[in-house]
Parts: C-alpha cells; structure tokens; sequence
C-alpha cells in the first residue's frame, strides 16, 4: 500500500553549470521546493535532456534515470576519501547527464544524523567501530535516512517511474512505499582506496542479503 504524501511544489528554478576537479563539466537545472516535510532546503537536478526523460516515462516509455544523493561535505566538497560519496556524485552526475534523468541532493549528512555527530562517529570508527556500530555506540540508528522528500520532489516534477542509480536497496523499497514505482535499479560503480576499505566492507555487508555490492 502506498504512503500518502503531503504536496510539494517547485519553489524556484535556475540553470547552473558545473565542474568537477577532473575537468568534467555539464549543465544543470535545479529546482528548489516549497511543502517539503523536514522543512529542509534539498535539491533536484535535471541533468541531460531531462525533460525529455521526464516525458517519456510520463507517456509509459523507459523510466527516468536517478539518483537520490546524499549530502556527504566531507566526501563531496573537501574530498574526504573515508567514504566512497565524493566520487558516487561524480560518476551519478555524468551517468545522468548522459541518459538524461534527475539527480536529488538530499541533506542527509551521515546517514541522517548530521554532520557533528558523523565526525564523532569517525572519531569512535578510529577506535575500531564500523561505520554502524558507530552510529548506534552514539544513540542514533545505523541509517537514519528518509526518502518522503525524494517523492515529493519527484512527484512534483512529474516524474512516477524511476530506474534507480543506487546499490542500496532501502531506497528501493521506501520510495516504492511512498508511491514511486522503482522500475530498475542500476547500479553504481565501486570507488574502494586503501582509506575506506573498512567503510566500504561494512556496508557491503548490510547489502548481501539483497545481491548488491555496496550500500550508496
């Protein structure tokens, strides 16, 4: 049974271009939104002919390409090579733009439980915890992440039917209760370092039981 969501609406609507600090450059559409249920400022970006994508799958055709993203600043912004974030936007961003699809930048920081406490949870992953344990040693869950945003935007957008850009099958199945049909799930790449071998281990053992390689 699907879960009834509140509307949201676009808000506002910009073009922005992008670079990466590999050079890869590309256009994006981004869409701002007002009715969202954590009152948070998340992002949509249409990326490629994303309208055409959009219409497509409106009409019954192939469903759009995306990626619900989580904030990561460490990962995304400074680089961080504890987690695989930084480069998982990288490739969703080019993988999109090539297709044609949506990419939502949700913030999420740290599964969910902030920034400030993401830091204390690498400072107890220091000590010998996953990245998990971690979070559970401080009080918060293992994956406190809520799609209810990505649907609304999505809904919003026109958008019904998504091939999902993710090897995390949570999201499959929230944003299938929230009333997004994940027709596909495509998965992304695997971005290991010597630096997050043990992150990327950790979550590739949440995954197994779903066939997925790593939770992203």
């Amino acid at each position: 049974m699907y879960q009834a969501l509140p509307v949201a609406t676009i808000r506002t609507q910009v073009t922005v271009p992008l670079r990466f600090p590999d050079g890869y450059a590309t256009t994006a559409r981004v869409f701002t939104f007002d009715g969202l249920v954590d009152g948070r400022e998340h992002l949509a970006l249409g990326l490629g002919d994303w309208p055409a994508a959009v219409e497509r799958q409106a009409a019954g055709g192939p469903a759009a390409l995306v990626r619900p993203h989580s904030e990561c600043l460490t990962g995304d912004v400074l680089g961080s090579e504890r987690c695989d974030c930084g480069p998982q936007l990288r490739e969703a961003v080019e993988r999109i733009t090539d297709a044609g699809g949506l990419l939502l930048y949700l913030r999420q920081e740290g599964r969910g439980i902030g920034l400030y406490a993401k830091l204390d949870a690498y400072a107890l992953q220091d000590a010998g915890l996953d990245t998990y344990e971690a979070n559970v040693a401080l009080g918060r869950g293992e994956d406190e992440r809520d799609y209810t945003v990505a649907a609304q935007m999505l809904t919003a957008l026109g958008v019904s039917r998504i091939a999902l850009l993710s090897n995390n099958p949570d999201k499959a199945e929230q944003l299938n209760r929230l009333g997004t049909t994940v027709a596909e799930i495509v998965p992304t790449g695997v971005f290991l370092s010597p630096a997050n071998a043990g992150y990327l281990a950790a979550k590739a053992g949440r995954a197994r039981t779903a066939d997925l390689p790593f939770v992203g």
